[in-house]
């Protein structure tokens, strides 16, 4: 598997970096020092940058305005906006916009998509169950009435609800399929309850009390919602390898500088140990992250389906940046806990990222049944 990136995926990595050089990881606020939620708006400012530098547009099609890339090009990206802690729904917003674009139909792509990629428009989506298929992402129910479809039930652990405009919900119906709701912020019937991550960034418990939507603003297609799980998996999976590489550049550096005995303490061999661990952690991180990425983006066909590789990322995900996260805190010692370095922020985000769309348990469970049926078929 050649994995070069192309001269578009390389420039949407140089426009990232531009546009995200200018944010600094220490002015993200902390729950440890907020002792709740750490803002109730995400980084309107950045998210305006986004937009002029046409990131926001990246995985559109040229007819909504964008570039066309695929979802390695946006796993890029926001690999780059981990390495800083960027506060925006960048995530949420392209993975939906891209649901939409492949499963919407032609209206519905003409009305959303050339607003997403101008930063008018953003987009968020309930998924906290922990593999796609906990009971948690079945609290919602959809039935059809008429032309319409009638939503009810709870979601709950939705990011940037409160701020998105539309909020993308899995439901279930009667007939036992899964379809994916696009809801706007101010439906009448939709109620919200605040909750909080353990980075400290507000989420939302999303009520639905016979809600509304066009037939046109569900997307019913076949694996829809899987296909949609999946790409924020695979995204979760950059975050992580993003905040890691930061973490290990932050420790090799601050090890660098610290002197015990005469000797800067990366000279030591136990040290020196410890971080080539976390390195390996981080390489297996980028192969199985961009395996999953090609694989959603390419549609590629394989002796398993690409839940397969999904899992297989995740997994080295959720156990690499935890372990990335704890070595920085032990060969930082006492500093690592001071909350006027940034360690603790990284800390927080990583836990969040961890255990986000399911720990490693969760889909090392998956991938055997995976296995089990693939070996049955």
């Amino acid at each position: 598997m050649d994995f070069t990136f192309s001269e578009e995926q390389q420039a949407a990595v140089e426009a990232a970096k531009a546009v995200f050089s200018g944010v600094a990881p220490d002015g993200v606020p902390s729950p440890a020092l907020t002792a709740g939620a750490v803002a109730e708006e995400f980084d309107r400012p950045l998210w305006a940058r986004l937009a002029t530098a046409d990131l926001l547009s990246l995985v559109l099609a040229p007819e909504h305005g964008g570039a066309g890339l695929d979802p390695v090009a946006l796993c890029l990206v926001l690999r780059e906006s981990a390495k800083v802690l960027a506060r925006v729904p960048l995530l949420e917003t392209s993975a939906v916009a891209m649901a939409v674009e492949r499963y919407g139909d032609a209206g519905l792509r003409g009305e959303l998509l050339p607003r997403v990629g101008r930063g008018d428009l953003v987009l968020t989506v309930g998924a906290n169950g922990r593999t796609g298929h906990d009971p948690a992402e079945l609290a919602v129910t959809a039935r059809p009435d008429g032309e319409h479809w009638v939503l009810d039930g709870v979601q709950s652990g939705v990011p940037w609800a409160r701020c998105a405009d539309r909020i993308a919900l899995p439901a279930h119906t009667p007939e036992g399929r899964t379809v994916l709701a696009l809801v706007p912020h101010d439906h009448h019937g939709l109620a919200f309850a605040d909750q909080v991550s353990t980075s400290g960034e507000l989420l939302a418990e999303v009520r639905l009390d016979a809600v509304r939507v066009t037939a046109r603003e569900v997307l019913g297609g076949e694996g829809a919602w899987e296909w949609l799980r999946g790409l924020l998996t695979t995204g979760t999976c950059a975050l992580a390898l993003g905040l890691g590489e930061a973490v290990l550049a932050m420790t090799g550096a601050y090890t660098s500088k610290r002197e015990q005995f005469g000797f800067p303490v990366a000279t030591f061999q136990a040290v020196a140990v410890q971080a080539a661990d976390r390195y390996i952690d981080l390489r297996a991180m980028e192969v199985t992250l961009w395996q999953a990425a090609w694989r959603i983006g390419a549609d590629a066909a394989g002796a398993l389906p690409a839940a397969g590789d999904i899992a297989v990322a995740k997994i080295w995900a959720s156990e690499g940046v935890r372990r990335v996260v704890q070595t920085a805190q032990h060969l930082h010692g006492g500093f690592g806990a001071d909350t006027d370095y940034p360690l603790h922020r990284y800390h927080a985000w990583a836990k969040q990222l961890e255990l986000s769309l399911g720990p490693a348990a969760a889909h090392e469970e998956a991938l055997g049944d995976l296995l089990a049926a693939h070996s049955l078929g």
